[in-house]
């Protein structure tokens, strides 16, 4: 086990040759993930039940795991990761996570290309986002049977474009706030304007209290009126 450094409190047990020389100065720098590792602190409250797309090498998940009695269920399409996401969490004490191989969609179980690049932020079922180092085929798994199965309240992602077809298509019952990560580079503004009109459309309101640039949280919307912030 190589020795641990660490990044927004999270001990990672990883050295230059588990990840890409970009993400590796990201991490070193404490740039990888800043915003997002901010926001998950405020995202969840104590015995939240939460659904995360795109584990990557599990940081935000290993933040989000320190909130008490919460329980997470993290997958990622991308083996690699998932190894890496296991070794985190085990580094951290962290038992409250359940790492999963897979892929989570809108509608019935279907097969999918994963396209695994050596960023691998950048890995993703679009070929045309760039060169990529190999493809693994994987069925995919209906979001809405996983939720009810497992009580999720919150759903949090960062999945490289496929946001606007899981948003687009899921009835999200049970959830209450959903954070993400837009990629306009991928789908444009017409994408975006399709992820909030979907969102409104099922009772999500944007939470601009938690929300920054791309990083956005929707919270169904109870009607109450919020105190002044300042």
């Amino acid at each position: 086990m190589p020795s641990a450094f660490s990044i927004h409190g999270i001990k990672l047990p990883l050295t230059d040759q588990d990840v890409s020389p970009i993400i590796w100065q990201a991490l070193q720098t404490g740039e990888y993930e800043a915003k997002e590792a901010r926001q998950v602190r405020d995202l969840l409250l104590p015995g939240d039940r939460v659904l995360e797309l795109g584990a990557g090498i599990g940081v935000i998940t290993s933040v989000m795991a320190q909130t008490p009695d919460v329980q997470i269920w993290s997958f990622d399409a991308n083996p690699g990761t998932v190894a890496l996401a296991r070794r985190v969490a085990e580094a951290n004490d962290i038992s409250n996570v359940v790492f999963e191989h897979g892929l989570l969609s809108s509608g019935g179980a279907s097969d999918h290309i994963f396209y695994i690049r050596r960023d691998f932020w950048m890995s993703s079922m679009i070929e045309s986002q760039g060169p990529f180092e190999t493809t693994i085929s994987i069925t995919s798994t209906n979001i809405d049977e996983y939720i009810t199965r497992q009580s999720i309240n919150v759903l949090v992602m960062d999945v490289e474009g496929a946001e606007r077809e899981i948003l687009g298509g899921a009835d999200l019952k049970g959830i209450d706030r959903v954070f993400l990560e837009l990629h306009d580079h991928l789908y444009g503004l017409t994408g975006v304007r399709e992820i909030f009109a979907s969102m409104d459309k099922r009772g999500f309101a944007y939470d601009p209290r938690m929300s920054s640039g791309p990083c956005v949280l929707f919270r169904r919307d109870d009607g109450a009126i919020r105190p002044y912030a300042g």
